[in-house]
């Protein structure tokens, strides 16, 4: 080691691997180690995180209640943007890493710590998140990364080294390596066994906020969104605050089988994995955002969006949510919705969330000027004859070349 570790602060799910990585910590640098819980709203209890981690002799252990953060702060940035990255992911797990990674450091200052850690695996996309957060965040830090760093080389052998230390090792985690879950407000994922092979379609049991399109209500639901500056506030009229807005959305959109996604995407590493992802509620806010965008923007302001939104989605699944580019983009992005606002009515049915109305007091839509009845908009036709004209300008010059090129006879 290069210097010598006094305290350590641990990103602590309470999971198998986490305990494994607490007990290693512990041994091989032989100092306190700090635990650090964030609830995203992952559905689970974490009091068991709490017991587990004190059970294995942790005296500082921090849960904190990062839900409203979260979607405040996190999600409604991005879902600002629109962002997909590979025009069809939502970023559930990319977009929690740097919140997490931003705690970690705090507690990390708190406590006067030397180090953070992490339980990421040297092959995935989170490693990476985290890192160049506390890079960017707290360069003086040390992270260490145990899954880059000790000889444990299989299942076999971390089940080895729990038994060995007395490690509560859950039924399911013994022999075959079970699927490996993410979750948090915005989304659950899946990863492993069946799902490593992508000729083989997912089983029904692995989802866990939606039913089966199939088996959805043969009736369709409506849901009026309301936005104020391209934020969601409420919910059928009902205000709410983020993460209520969004516990509510997933609600009604797991109801409807909203929201499933099985994707083999391209990790920032290099290789390509497939993952199975359930965003319920974001599935309906990007729907209704782009509905409210859609009579609340200029049409060049609308398509440069459109042209950034890759780049930007690209940046957060990377891991550079703290990276200048991304803070640049971010104004860029929120200047645009300052017109934003009003409420729009979406469709949830068998799997589908469409966009149904919208309507907005900063409205550029004018009936008036689309009408083909009379109008009392003065639209004069014939200066569609100029605009034609000048527009075809170059392509009656482009195909008066070819005409007279050797290439073309």
């Amino acid at each position: 080691m290069a210097r010598k570790i006094g305290k350590i602060v641990l990103a602590y799910s309470g999971g198998l691997d986490t305990s494994i990585i607490l007990k290693w910590l512990q041994e091989t640098y032989e100092c306190e180690v700090v635990t650090f819980t964030a609830d995203l709203g992952q559905g689970e209890e974490l009091e068991p995180a709490r017991a587990k981690a004190a059970m294995l002799g942790v005296r500082d252990i921090r849960i904190v209640d990062l839900r409203e953060e979260f979607v405040r702060d996190f999600v409604f940035p991005m879902l600002r943007a629109n962002a997909l990255y590979e025009g069809q992911y939502l970023l559930g797990s990319s977009i929690a890493r740097p919140l997490i990674s931003k705690h970690l450091v705090a507690i990390a200052r708190d406590v006067g710590a030397d180090a953070v850690a992490h339980g990421s695996t040297g092959k995935g996309n989170d490693q990476v998140r985290f890192e160049l957060a506390v890079n960017a965040l707290a360069p003086s830090l040390e992270v260490i990364a145990p899954w880059r760093q000790w000889n444990i080389r299989s299942r076999t052998e971390l089940l080895a080294y729990a038994e060995q230390r007395r490690i509560p090792v859950p039924s399911d985690k013994r022999g075959e390596a079970p699927f490996s879950i993410d979750a948090n407000l915005l989304h659950t994922s899946t990863e492993g066994k069946v799902l490593e092979n992508p000729a083989e379609i997912a089983p029904d049991y692995i989802y866990q906020r939606t039913v089966d399109p199939v088996d959805a209500p043969d009736a369709p639901e409506t849901v009026t969104i309301g936005f104020e500056s391209g934020d969601p506030v409420s919910v059928n009229g009902a205000l709410m605050t983020p993460a209520a807005l969004l516990t509510e959305l997933n609600r009604l959109g797991g109801r409807h089988g909203v929201g499933r996604l099985d994707l083999v995407e391209n990790r920032f590493i290099g290789m390509k994995s497939r993952g199975v992802y359930e965003t319920p509620g974001g599935t309906i806010l990007l729907a209704a955002h782009r509905g409210m965008e859609s009579i609340t923007l200029d049409r060049a302001a609308a398509h440069l969006k459109d042209e950034i939104m890759p780049r930007y989605a690209e940046l957060i699944y990377n891991g550079f949510w703290f990276a200048p580019e991304r803070e640049m983009l971010q104004a860029l992005i929120d200047r645009s919705q300052a017109f934003v606002s009003g409420e729009v009515t979406v469709r949830l049915y068998k799997g589908g969330a469409a966009v149904i109305a919208r309507t907005s007091p900063s409205s550029l839509y004018s009936a008036d000027l689309v009408t083909f009845e009379e109008s009392t908009v003065a639209y004069d036709h014939h200066d569609a004859e100029g605009f034609i004209r000048l527009n075809g300008l170059r392509l009656r010059s482009w195909a008066a070349r070819n005409t007279l090129s050797p290439a073309s006879s």
